[in-house]
């Protein structure tokens, strides 16, 4: 017999859990959704949102694919628990059926994302539940990906299965709010983190920039990090801050690090051309510095061409290597562009309480060419929230037709 605990409650996740609970819930994955009735019982949205707690134990590996955690629940008790790691492996139910095993059988299981009915890199998990002989099915968020699209739903309700879906529906879509973007709109979302100073300067007149922000501030960027498949800065960022752009935790999942540069007037001993511990990228235009590129292949670093080097551009390129949310730590030149041409949804602003004036002092966006304040896109679903003695704020971008 299973001796688990009928239901983990929320202050019994393991400490990564809680970390991650405390500083991605919020910020990395935020969609509002309408006020709406409860689905289930509180039961049902407590066994959810460990199936949620699950499923960001894999934040930054599993794209193109969701984040997707379930668990398997019989006469009260959790029977089997299990989380999809990374796109190729089995999905979340999969390890959930076989660590309840004959369990599973007339038991009820919880999954946050609608079970797929198609067969893939893997067999549809519609059937394996099926042959498991679970009696119920209690499903976070139908599936927005066409080839699921309800139709996992559907196969589970004819063969005699009991379905319920929505249950902390609001949750589990701010879990994947990357892999959402990407289905409806063939692009990874696109977030643009800044930190900035009171009076709006993300460095001094000098360019020095270290620090803005304060240790919790940065200690979160360093979890979003964690959650993103790349980040993405200009030459200028290289030049300037010289930075490592990594998650700064043992054993935790590093974005791929790309460098948007048309000419390569790049130093040769960046950080970022070490590549031992997170790959590096540089997107360039064709025929640039033909030596430099040489010399970041030699290092292990990965250079792509484009007849013309855009935001828009690098996306694409993105979206085609599967990914769902790339974080944009860049300049303001590059982040005005990077707004302009609809690569960016999601502004995270970390704001200081200090004030460092200056002229000619750089800040978060470039010219954007409005001449009015009636042109200032205006962002919807805004949160604030305190980090430390910073104040962050969470909207986004009014989302346009692409």
């Amino acid at each position: 017999m299973n001796n688990s605990p009928a239901v983990a409650p929320a202050d019994a996740s393991s400490p990564k859990d809680t970390q991650e609970n405390q500083l991605l819930g919020q910020s990395v994955i935020s969609v509002d959704i309408p006020a709406q009735e409860m689905v289930g019982s509180e039961f049902d949205s407590r066994i959810m949102q460990r199936c949620i707690e699950l499923a960001r134990r894999a934040l930054g590996r599993t794209s193109p694919n969701p984040l997707v955690g379930a668990v398997v629940v019989k006469d009260g008790e959790i029977v089997g628990e299990g989380f999809h790691p990374r796109a190729g492996e089995p999905h979340a139910e999969v390890f959930a059926l076989k660590a309840a095993g004959d369990s599973a059988r007339g038991a009820t299981i919880y999954v946050s994302l609608e079970p797929c009915n198609h067969y893939g890199r893997t067999p549809p998990c519609s059937e394996g539940l099926i042959n498991a002989g679970v009696s119920k099915v209690v499903v976070g968020m139908v599936d927005p990906n066409p080839l699921v699209a309800g139709g996992g739903i559907a196969r589970l309700r004819a063969a005699g299965i009991e379905v319920v879906v929505g249950v902390e529906e609001a949750a589990c879509q701010k879990l994947n709010e990357g892999f959402i973007h990407r289905i409806l709109y063939k692009r990874p979302l696109g977030i643009l983190k800044y930190a900035m100073t009171l009076d709006g300067k993300i460095a001094a007149s000098s360019g020095h920039s270290t620090w803005v922000t304060n240790q919790d501030a940065r200690s979160e960027v360093h979890q979003l990090r964690a959650a993103c498949d790349a980040v993405i800065v200009g030459g200028n960022t290289v030049r300037q801050d010289n930075p490592y752009l990594t998650s700064h935790q043992a054993g935790g999942h590093n974005p791929l690090r790309v460098v948007m540069s048309r000419s390569l007037n790049l130093p040769e001993n960046a950080h970022l051309w070490e590549v031992a511990e997170a790959p590096s990228l540089v997107l360039t235009e064709i025929g640039s510095s033909r030596d430099f590129q040489a010399m970041l292949l030699k290092k292990g670093v990965e250079v792509v061409e484009f007849p013309s080097l855009t935001p828009e551009l690098a996306m694409t390129h993105l979206y085609e290597r599967g990914f769902c949310s790339v974080l944009w730590e860049c300049g303001g030149t590059l982040a005005a562009s990077a707004i302009a041409q609809g690569a960016v949804q999601k502004i995270l602003a970390f704001i200081a309480p200090k004030i460092i004036g200056g002229s000619n002092a750089p800040t978060p966006v470039g010219d954007l060419g409005f001449t009015t304040m009636t042109e200032a896109l205006p962002l919807e679903r805004v949160r604030w929230r305190v980090v430390g003695s910073d104040c962050l704020v969470e909207g986004y971008l009014p989302q346009r037709i692409q």
